[in-house]
């Protein structure tokens, strides 16, 4: 039997196994579990994965790159830089902008303004690039920037603007750019939970200097674990590509004018920059690409979860507030965020519990105010007016999935489960 022969049979046992051991979007009514994330890849990415390993080429190389081209040109930039996480493509660009290489750098003691509604990995490389990170507070309906708030967090001192557009909700991009015009801030987009997004017809991830996305197991495609930083500008790009592996010249597009101008040493391991090992694999890039066709169904199921929950459970808008699509964005629904009002008569932990009863998965927004968190009192930030939205919802709301596997039947499963709750502490009049 010949290779070909081999690698199809290999195939079809896969796609056997999948179909028989793999029900994602199947929701079994007798035992009902919808859970926050699901996995989107199948027998396809399973099988490109297993071939690319039998192949034995599995290192960062001309998959990698076909990735990274196709993902720039789906969405509108120049260039894109496949990483090992979006937490490692926060860093990446962070020390990209701090770089001697690079132009407008940033530098230590910078302010960097930065939403108090984030994730970890959106901070630490501030701090760890000893950048301070200023936590401004957030808007209770998108999610986003209060951008009043934020205004009045600017100093003489502020350099950059990292923003976060939270549970794919794009932010209101003009105001953002107006106040980054007005006084001359650099645009970081933390674009981790936000792919498949756009702000006018404009792709989340094109309007600041550098962007990045994450391609984690429980985003809205997944190598598995993966990270992609997009830009504009070729000196940049080329600074994350030294920065990725090592610090050495050899990935650059520009490598040979390093080989030039150092010929006494070996080409393959001129060190010009600081670095780290950041590297995808080739079996990462070979699921990218066929992930990276399914986007757009993929954020198309979201946005169709998203508006059934908005229109079934507006009958409890007395007791909740949901989390709203900004105007003239497409949010790409990351999770379905909701916040208790000030009214309402039960907490969060009772109604989560019962959610987990019924086999329903929650959790916080993102990691809620980051500022609060312990570990800040160790590291050097300021904190810009009271957070009173960011602390509400880190005490008063919660989210639950809204990813591509869950179909009508689990739509309503949920809904359905909100209702029963309802029940139970006799508020349904409102209904």
């Amino acid at each position: 039997m010949n290779k070909d022969n081999i690698l199809e049979n290999i195939n079809k046992l896969i796609g056997e196994y999948c179909e028989s051991e793999h029900q994602f979007n199947e929701f079994d009514e007798k035992n009902p579990v919808v859970r926050l994330h699901e996995p989107s890849f199948g027998g396809e990415e399973i099988f490109a994965a297993t071939a690319q390993m039998l192949s034995t080429f599995v290192t960062m190389g001309k998959e990698v790159k076909k990735f990274e081209a196709q993902y720039a040109k789906s969405y509108g930039h120049k260039y894109a830089l496949f990483n090992n996480s979006g937490s490692s493509a926060n860093l990446l660009a962070i020390s990209a902008l701090t770089n001697y290489m690079a132009k407008d750098k940033l530098n230590a003691g910078d302010e960097i303004i930065v939403p108090a509604l984030s994730w970890s990995t959106t901070v630490w490389p501030l701090i760890q690039h000893n950048l301070v990170p200023v936590f401004v507070d957030c808007d209770p309906q998108t999610y986003n920037f209060d951008l009043n708030k934020l205004e009045e967090a600017i100093t003489p001192n502020t350099r950059a603007i990292m923003l976060v557009h939270v549970y794919g909700n794009p932010c209101d991009m003009d105001g953002l750019m107006a106040i980054a015009a007005k006084h001359n801030l650099q645009i970081i987009e933390d674009s981790c939970e936000s792919m498949g997004a756009f702000y006018k017809g404009k792709a989340v991830g094109t309007f600041g200097r550098v962007a990045t996305f994450s391609t984690y197991f429980s985003h809205h495609i997944t190598t598995l674990e993966g990270g992609i930083c997009v830009t504009d500008e070729f000196e940049l790009v080329e600074i994350m590509r030294m920065l990725r592996a090592h610090g050495w010249s050899r990935e650059t597009d520009e490598h040979q004018k390093y080989v030039a101008q150092y010929p006494d040493i070996d080409p393959r391991f001129i060190f010009i920059n600081l670095g780290y090992n950041l590297r995808p694999t080739e079996v990462q890039a070979v699921m990218g690409q066929i992930q990276l066709r399914k986007l757009s169904d993929f954020v198309k199921s979201r946005r169709e979860t998203a508006a059934y929950y908005l229109r079934e459970l507006e009958k409890y808008s007395e007791f909740f507030d949901y989390q709203q699509e900004t105007q003239g964005a497409e949010s790409s629904w990351f999770g379905f965020g909701l916040t208790l009002k000030n009214n309402c008569p039960f907490s969060v932990a009772e109604i989560t519990a019962h959610m987990k009863s019924k086999n329903i998965e929650t959790r916080p927004i993102i990691a809620g105010n980051m500022a609060r968190h312990p570990v800040m009192q160790h590291y050097p930030h300021k904190v810009s007016g009271s957070l009173e939205n960011c602390d509400n919802i880190m005490q008063n709301s919660f989210a639950v999935g809204c990813h591509h596997a869950i179909g009508q039947k689990a739509r309503e499963y949920v809904v359905a489960s909100f209702d029963e709750f309802m029940s139970k502490q006799n508020l349904q009049k409102s209904a």
